[in-house]
């Protein structure tokens, strides 16, 4: 009996129905979680706490069953559902404000035995340790959220069930839910019932998505393709018109697919969209008066919802109105440069090319567009509060950030082209620079003569200089927006014709492997990418600061196979101040893709600065090199080494691929080499002496000692070893970009 309720599902729900009072909440709900994270996502009010409450035993059961692991819970007290192994992360986190993290953790512990315990919580939400004498009250969203997870884990749940994970939490939280959701899936232990309305984060933590309408499971879709297919996710997901929704409401449940429906016809008139209920309930709310819901309701813009549809159909190919195909994306301020944008818009559509009119403008006035302002803003971890303020820095600042968190979730941008000035550019740039490598980005703007690197980043964003200012259509400008629009269309084209060449004829292109290089440890990147040139595609990246960004950059577009990073010298610029640094995520994108990782401590003997009279005065008196009139290297010491040692041990410690991380015991570039400059064996003690000290190695993270030079073959060759090594171990996982 044991060995088949282990062998059963993780949850079975079968013709499941709910009732409070004469509304019929769930309506016969059939739902099957074999094991792994499983997500059920809908808008308000259609079902989807009331299935969590369900499965608690937290609301009464009319009709059907539940079933856990094979073993039957309908109608049974909450209390005896968890000791049975379910746990429950309720919406709102419903902690108590009087009781300190840690006490909220013991009281919890003890239900079941298991791996969960509090010393585990605490090293995997290492900010909760630092809060544990603080009060439920006292803690952020964010830290709010991760308690009433770590509640739920500690009963050492078999199927946990969580309602509204990321609810109200900034974007930074929410993606390491995400990643904590992910990990719990492929640890195995227990399986996840995840109810979540942000499409992003559902579509990622799981292989399919569940999709209530009405208190039943209207469908269950592959996950890439509802993230792939916005039109899907309006339709099926958005708050917009009853008549578009009607026909999908009739689908058959899980698993069948929809058949086709008359289209609703679009009113000619302006639109009134409705809020179900423009108060937030409780669950003491009375139902929500007509007179005040018909109040409450807007009206759509006559100018959009007017549109004329012939207009519609040129600027949209028939073919790709239904079937959510790429798009491309003319993002800017609308409010001062809607003629200019549209301009640019109407040029693409004619192209054959769909297109979406996005604003980003801080202004907080209404512009006719496809994509407004106020959506965009929602993207915001504050939402419009933070958008829409009198300091008109911080607006951009936070459009941008909203702006860059819409993008991410969109899963058909075939490119995006953007007009303005500084400003615009500041808004649209970081956004464009979350985009995989390889997409068309294009900028036309005023600052583009000048030094464009802020905006560029480590992306493939090109940047057009407008000439004359874009302040309304004149003989100039309309020649280079023409040109502009012209050029997104020709370069999303002929990606579109080469992905379509790809799928009619698939090659086995070879993986990729991206390689850091300085001058100084140029022998020894030269001889590793000879010796897998025969069975990989060696990228090599100027280790200059962008250039490992850059490198990161394609490792988070999943456009990478594995990682050989033997030119660590950014990091040195990074904690001493020179003209090449890194950033503080440097290592970032290899943590969260968990690839194969090679790693060493090339050319961290050295800080780059310009000039000699550009050194900062506090550096003066100590040992340089001029590699050129230009160029100047300054020998680190023992104690930047030892930091140094601590900073890239505290990034290895967090990454769970299989890491490989060698130290050259012979030096670490071609000038700290016996006889050389640079040569310091104290100072390189200093650095190995640290990383054997902090990183914590394991069967999968280990350092490795070599006696010899960095640029010697024999490293080299130690390096390519470890590296195929690696590589078949896990084979090509790719992370591909969401």
């Amino acid at each position: 009996m044991n060995e088949a309720r282990r062998t059963s599902a993780a949850l079975e729900v079968r013709g499941l129905d709910v009732y409070y009072g004469h509304s019929h909440a769930l309506q016969g709900v059939d739902l099957t979680l074999e094991s792994g994270v499983f997500s059920v996502v809908g808008r308000n009010g259609m079902g989807k706490t009331t299935l969590c409450k369900a499965i608690m035993g937290l609301v009464p059961v009319s009709g059907g069953s539940i079933r856990v692991r094979g073993e039957d819970i309908t109608r049974r007290p909450p209390a005896h559902i968890a000791r049975l192994g379910v746990g429950y992360v309720p919406q709102g986190r419903r902690l108590w404000r009087s009781l300190s993290v840690d006490e909220h953790l013991r009281l919890a512990g003890g239900m079941r035995s298991g791996a969960w315990t509090v010393e585990r919580i605490y090293d995997t939400f290492p900010r909760l340790a630092e809060r544990k004498d603080h009060g439920g009250g006292q803690l952020s969203g964010g830290e709010q959220q991760m308690l009433a997870i770590a509640r739920a884990l500690l009963t050492n749940p078999q199927l946990l069930v969580m309602d509204e994970p990321t609810e109200g939490l900034a974007p930074v939280i929410v993606a390491q839910v995400e990643e904590m959701l992910l990990r719990l899936g492929e640890d195995g232990d227990m399986s996840v019932l995840v109810i979540e309305q942000n499409i992003g984060v559902a579509t990622a933590i799981s292989r399919n998505v569940a999709i209530m309408v009405n208190g039943r499971i209207n469908r269950i879709i592959d996950s890439a393709r509802l993230a792939a297919d916005r039109e899907l996710q309006q339709r099926l997901l958005g708050v917009g018109l009853h008549a578009e929704l009607t026909p999908d409401l009739d689908v058959p449940a899980a698993g069948s697919e929809a058949k086709s429906a008359p289209q609703a016809t679009r009113p000619s008139g302006p639109i009134r969209i409705y809020i179900s209920n423009p108060t937030p309930p409780t669950r003491w709310s009375q139902p929500a008066p007509i007179a005040r819901i018909e109040a409450a309701a807007r009206t759509l813009s006559t100018q959009v919802s007017r549109l004329d549809e012939t207009a519609r159909r040129k600027r949209e190919p028939a073919t790709s109105q239904s079937s959510g195909p790429p798009v491309v994306l003319v993002v800017g301020t609308l409010d001062t440069k809607g003629t200019e944008l549209r301009f640019i818009r109407d040029i693409v559509a004619e192209s054959g090319l769909r297109t979406r009119l996005v604003d980003v403008s801080t202004s907080g006035k209404h512009s006719s567009c496809d994509v407004s302002a106020q959506e965009i803003a929602l993207n915001h971890g504050r939402g419009g509060a933070a958008v829409f303020g009198a300091d008109r820095g911080a607006a951009v600042t936070a459009m941008a950030d909203a702006f860059a968190n819409w993008l991410r979730r969109q899963g058909n941008v075939a490119g995006v082209i953007s007009a303005g000035g500084s400003g615009a550019a500041s808004l649209v740039a970081p956004g464009m620079r979350t985009l995989p490598v390889g997409v068309p980005k294009l900028i036309v703007s005023s600052v583009a003569s000048g030094d464009v690197g802020p905006y560029v980043g480590p992306a493939d964003i090109t940047m057009m200089h407008s000439v004359t200012d874009i302040q309304g259509l004149n003989s100039i400008s309309r020649a280079v927006l023409s040109n502009g629009a012209n050029a997104i269309a020709g370069m999303v084209k002929a990606r579109l014709d080469q992905r379509e060449a790809r799928q009619r004829a698939p090659s086995a292109g070879l993986p990729a492997v991206g390689i850091t290089m300085f001058g100084v440890t140029t022998p020894a990147v030269q001889k590793i990418a000879a010796d897998l040139g025969e069975d990989f595609e060696c990228l090599v990246f100027h280790a200059t600061g962008v250039g490992g960004r850059s490198m990161e950059k394609l490792v988070e577009s999943g456009q990478l196979a594995g990682v050989i990073d033997i030119t660590t010298t950014e990091i040195c610029d990074l904690l001493m101040g020179g003209v090449f640094p890194a950033t503080e995520d440097r290592f970032g994108a290899i943590i969260r893709a968990r690839l194969p990782y090679v790693g060493s401590v090339g050319a961290l003997d050295m800080v780059n600065f310009g000039a000699p009279d550009t050194i900062p005065e506090r550096y003066r008196g100590r040992k340089f090199h001029v590699h050129n009139p230009q160029v100047t290297l300054m020998r680190t010491t023992v104690e930047e080494n030892e930091r140094m040692g601590r900073w890239i041990a505290e990034r290895l410690n967090q990454m769970d691929g299989p890491v490989r991380f060698f130290l050259p015991e012979g030096g670490v570039s071609a000038l700290d080499a016996r006889g050389q400059p640079f040569w310091d064996p104290d100072a390189d003690t200093a650095l190995f002496r640290a990383l054997e000290r902090d990183v914590r190695q394991t069967g999968n993270r280990r350092l490795i000692r070599i006696p010899k030079n960095i640029n010697d073959p024999d490293f080299a060759a130690a390096i390519v070893s470890a590296f195929r090594t690696l590589f078949g171990r896990t084979g090509a996982r790719r992370r591909l970009a969401r």
